[in-house]
């Protein structure tokens, strides 16, 4: 598990000559960090913002389920590059390629997860920002940026797991959420 290992350690996994743990554990380490900033923002503004113990609350939830992502898309993109490695040739090809196509599609979701994540931090950043004490604003706003550039990383891994045609949902779902984020990171 990612998770359970010290930051420079971490960091040697992510910089390690294999494919996992790869930019989506990477993407969710970064979510993570910036809902804890949010959270701290919050803590420290309690006597200027009735809100801020809530928002703190939703910010502790939302660096929870990132620190989670860590390890599910290391373990669903794992599966999918073990399931490309052992296709079998001989299999017919609609078998090989439906098989294929549902690994490939479930290492997508993380990223997708992330994304969802990653906007709804944003919205976050937004509705705090204009709240929290002067001190921690520039928190905020660079909470608010990394939500943003995650969701645009995380919006990249979802079409480059799906290998998706024009028009799939999840690729405009990821767009719309890439959007949001982005509005909400540049009204902070």
């Amino acid at each position: 598990m990612l998770t359970g290992l010290p930051l420079p350690a971490l960091l040697e996994e992510l910089a390690a000559p294999r494919e996992v743990p790869g930019a989506g554990s990477a993407l969710a380490v970064a979510l993570a960090t910036a809902a804890a900033v949010v959270q701290m923002a919050a803590r420290l503004s309690p006597d200027s913002w009735a809100d801020a113990a809530g928002v703190a609350a939703q910010a502790d939830a939302l660096r929870e389920r990132a620190v989670q992502l860590v390890d599910e898309d290391a373990e669903a993109y794992r599966k999918a590059l073990e399931a490309r490695a052992a296709a079998d040739e001989k299999a017919k090809p609609e078998q090989r390629d439906w098989a294929l196509g549902r690994v490939t599609a479930a290492a997508a979701e993380p990223p997708l997860a992330l994304a969802r994540l990653a906007a709804d931090l944003a919205v976050l950043c937004a509705a705090a920002g204009g709240r929290v004490e002067p001190r921690v604003h520039a928190d905020v706003a660079a909470a608010a940026a990394l939500a943003a550039a995650v969701a645009r990383g995380a919006r990249a891994l979802v079409a480059a797991n799906l290998t998706a045609l024009p028009g799939d949902m999840r690729i405009e779902e990821a767009d719309r959420l890439v959007a949001a984020a982005e509005g909400a990171a540049r009204s902070v």
